[in-house]
């Protein structure tokens, strides 16, 4: 056996013992230290109780509510708003009904309106639809207040589906489910049957209770936000104060398991030298797939992928690049990935790390108060971040690794929770492991504690080590922060601490910025208008200090910086933010003044555009001086009718030094999409980038004087549900620059066809 195929062995072994003895002790705190040990809440008796009827019926997903079981199922009613307005009367009458068989729980919206011809109600992709009216439920099915499962319709049945945790929504999250809405002389009716397949909860064969909100969004001059009660801002805990909903007895997730096989067509083609010489092919491959998932019970699920399609579909957005010291976030959209994300911490755990998986297991779940999740993910490239204090590397190794993750969290009642995540990733002669624990103390209604902390360890190939300077051998180091929050209806401050080593590498993260310390205090105050004559809903006031050194306790950055926000009639607000600071960079210290200015609205229901502004003092970097900053950011996006929408966005940057311009940066992108009904769409995307720099005025290694990008993207999509879906789309890059004074040429670099079929088998 080769030394290449040792060391795969070795690392499969450790891997393997890795996830293995994590299940192991998972499991036994699962099933026998904890089983008897039922979180107990606090506040459980003040909240009202409702219960749920069981049918026999099946349901007809048509928005029509003609089905004989509604006139026995459940029905609550929506009467409070409470946004902008604090628990005022609705404007609108809207009734939520609530019925289960053994298998599905059905939801029906009555959302009743004086004038239907107002209603904001478009066919576009699932994910989008609070541009429109719209309906939908909170679930907490472990009634546990920290996690909820939002599904949410527009009135013609257009889905949305998240899960919302205590200071993230994500809707990167898709369930498997059917709803359906019609517009009529009333208003509109929604329907939603939802597998129990599609949902975790508490595996009980008694009564179960859930906590429970309906919502409603009704945009009009203002965006009404109406739910089921009274919403104290004095509390900072949502789900605490939701309804609760009991019944459920003996309902079943059915056999839990879900198979999608994929086949994708990969053809691509790219020039031998860029913008010279012929094509020659990249890619062309036929590649089956599959991904499966197992619920091993009604809360916990194994998922395993096998040659997975991770095609990107959704291009990422243009952003400006040109003078910015550490790498820009993109967010993962690959769908074994996306589920159970939310187990997962987001700046130790980014997954688009993870450059070509071959394959991976994962699972995650929750089981009364332990909250479990892990994966193991063999990739066949190696994407590394070498962070700093002032600025960022990267790279990626072309050689295999194996990266695997390990996250347990135990609840302590309704209030306090207790983490520990592991985090591995070997190659050939590298490794860098992560261990760390956190706690988050809900100490009050108004406060609450978050504690981190880990410690790192990693070595690097020594080729690594030369290229990028990195530390010899194996090197350690470590991460802590602690925050402490306090918002109330009027009085929010918070202050926070962040100690980050010099060595500290997270690999499996997106962490850019290391080797400081940093203290962060800030505090704001809010007016709430409830009267509705008035032209603004609310104002808020806002102050920040933030002062930052280096391991060495010398200066990166210290400043304050003032905000203020006043959210007005036509769904508009304008946020400015005026900051003064002094950052040292590259041995200088610069005092710098800027202004950043927001504003958007919906001037009328289907168009709505935004305005960014930014000037004042900019560091440039590639040189160490002050310069002058100006970028103008415009954008909007225009329903024409009910199938087409039209986007575009631009961003104008320009940096003048003492000598003159030193660059001018333009990125534009457009989108053109037409819906043809809830399942079929095309698209067209494109995104054109121009630098043009000043290279007299760069003191070393400038840039080539123009830099020009063309992206297009071109998709047919046909979408059943989440897994069961055809893509069909052709995407190609151009790059150029000056030929001469006046002629500019863009040439093109590559070009890509992909074709991709899947089905979920639901077992």
């Amino acid at each position: 056996m080769s030394i290449k195929n040792l060391h795969t062995k070795s690392i499969l072994i450790k891997q393997g013992y890795n996830i293995g003895f994590f299940i192991l002790i998972v499991g036994f705190n699962c099933f026998n230290i904890f089983s008897q040990n039922k979180p107990s809440f606090e506040d459980e008796k003040k909240n009202p109780h409702y219960t749920v009827a069981s049918t026999l019926e099946k349901i007809d997903v048509d928005g029509l509510l003609n089905e004989n079981f509604w006139d026995e199922a459940l029905e609550i009613e929506l009467p409070y708003e409470v946004v902008p307005g604090e628990n005022l009367k609705a404007p609108v009458k809207t009734y939520v009904l609530l019925s289960y068989t053994k298998t599905h729980l059905y939801i029906g919206f009555k959302a009743f309106d004086p004038e239907p011809s107002k209603i904001q109600a478009h066919y576009m992709d699932r994910d989008n639809v609070f541009s429109d009216d719209c309906v939908g439920v909170i679930l907490d099915t472990y009634n546990d207040e920290r996690r909820s499962f939002d599904f949410i319709c527009n009135p013609l049945g257009i889905q949305e589906d998240a899960i919302e945790t205590t200071n993230s929504y994500d809707e990167s999250w898709d369930a498997i489910w059917v709803s359906g809405g019609r517009i009529n002389e009333q208003g509109y009716f929604v329907e939603m049957s939802i597998p129990f397949s599609s949902l975790r909860f508490q595996r009980s064969e008694d009564v179960q209770t859930w906590g429970f909100d309906a919502i409603r969004s009704y945009p009009r001059n203002v965006k009404y936000h109406i739910g089921t009660f009274k919403r104290d801002r004095n509390n900072n805990c949502y789900l605490c104060q939701s309804l609760k909903i009991t019944g459920f007895e003996d309902v079943t997730p059915g056999k839990n398991i879900e198979i999608a096989p994929t086949l994708s067509v990969k053809l691509s083609q790219e020039r031998e030298n860029e913008t010279e010489g012929e094509f020659d092919w990249r890619t062309k491959a036929i590649e089956p797939g599959i991904t499966a998932k197992w619920g091993i019970t009604p809360n916990i699920t194994l998922g395993v992928t096998v040659n997975p399609d991770f095609s990107q579909v959704e291009a990422d957005a243009a952003q400006m690049d040109v003078n910015e010291p550490f790498d820009l976030f993109y967010p993962e959209k690959r769908p074994f990935f996306t589920e159970g994300a939310d187990f997962f911490q987001p700046d130790v755990i980014y997954t688009r790390t993870l450059r070509d998986p071959v394959w991976g297991i994962k699972l995650t779940g929750k089981e009364k108060g332990n909250t479990i999740g892990s994966y193991i993910v063999q990739d066949k490239l190696t994407n590394l971040i070498f962070p700093g204090n002032q600025g960022n590397d990267a790279t990626t190794i072309e050689k295999e690794s194996y990266s695997s993750v390990l996250r347990y969290k135990r609840d302590l009642g309704n209030k306090y929770t207790l983490g520990v995540i592991f985090t591995d990733r070997e190659g050939d002669n590298y490794f860098n492991r992560l261990g760390a624990a956190d706690v988050n103390l809900r100490i009050t209604e108004k406060d609450r504690i978050v504690i981190q902390g880990g410690l790192t360890s990693t070595h690097y190939p020594d080729s690594i080590i030369e290229q990028f300077e990195q530390p010899d051998g194996t090197f350690n180091s470590y991460a802590a922060t602690f925050n402490y929050s306090h918002n109330t209806r009027n009085i929010d401050w918070y202050l926070s601490y962040e100690d980050m080593g010099k060595d500290l590498r997270v690999d499996q993260g997106f962490i850019t910025q290391v080797d400081y310390k940093e203290l962060d205090a800030g505090a704001n105050y809010t007016w709430l208008a409830n009267n509705k004559d008035l032209w603004w809903t609310s104002i808020e006031l806002g102050g920040e200090y933030d002062h930052v050194l280096d391991q060495s306790y010398d200066l990166l950055e210290s400043g304050v910086e003032f905000e203020f926000n006043i959210n007005m009639i036509k769904q508009s607000h304008i946020y400015i933010d005026y900051s003064r600071t002094r950052e040292a960079y590259n041995n200088s210290e610069f005092d710098q003044n800027s202004f950043y200015i927001h504003h958007c609205a919906w001037p009328i229901g289907s168009l709505y555009y935004w305005l960014n502004f930014h000037f004042g003092d900019r560091i440039d970097y590639d040189n160490t001086r002050l310069g002058k900053r100006f970028r103008f950011a415009p954008g909007f996006s225009w329903k024409m009718g009910m199938h087409l929408t039209l986007e575009l966005n631009h961003t104008y940057e320009k940096l003048k030094v003492e000598p003159g311009r030193l660059y001018t940066a333009n990125i534009s992108e457009g989108r053109i999409i037409y819906q043809i009904n809830k399942q079929i769409f095309l698209r067209a995307i494109l995104q054109y980038r121009n630098y043009d720099y000043n290279v007299d005025l760069y003191n070393e290694d400038p840039p080539d004087p123009l830099e020009q990008k063309f992206f297009s993207q071109f998709l047919f999509s046909y979408k059943i549900n989440p897994q069961t879906v055809l893509f069909l789309g052709y995407s190609d890059n151009y790059t150029g620059g000056e030929i001469n004074e006046r002629d500019t040429q863009l040439t093109q670099t590559d070009w890509a066809f992909f074709f991709k079929v899947g089905y979920a088998f639901i077992l």
